[in-house]
């Protein structure tokens, strides 16, 4: 369980780290091949996050009202995550989902980390 624990996180911030790349440097310096490139690396990244999620979720712990609503959370930020590259590469206002983005990220991170298998086990 541990292991699926260590590739989610892993995962989750590598996608990150790829998001903000694609989002705001590559976006700003106008470099739309490589801005291409990322995005679609970071969609792999979705993909590995969706997976390690779901062995999290359906490994051997009991399933309640937090697990799905983290689920939910965790879509959601992917969601605006994609929200947000669509619409710069279009060259439209990405305020409104930055601010979205960054309010589910935090509540995305926090209730995992409250979650038996987090680090904030209350």
């Amino acid at each position: 369980m541990t292991y699926n624990t260590h590739a989610h996180i892993t995962s989750w911030a590598v996608a990150i780290i790829l998001f903000v790349v694609a989002a705001t440097i590559l976006n700003k310096a106008g470099k739309e091949k490589s801005q291409k490139i990322v995005k679609m690396i970071l969609r792999l990244f979705y993909l590995f996050i969706l997976a390690t999620g779901l062995l999290l979720l359906f490994g051997g712990v009991e399933i309640d009202g937090e697990y799905i609503g983290k689920a939910i959370l965790g879509v959601l930020t992917i969601g605006f995550m994609e929200m947000i590259l669509a619409r710069s590469s279009k060259q439209k206002s990405t305020g409104l989902f930055w601010g979205l983005f960054i309010v589910v990220l935090i509540l995305t991170i926090g209730l995992g980390m409250k979650l038996p298998l987090g680090i904030w086990r209350f």
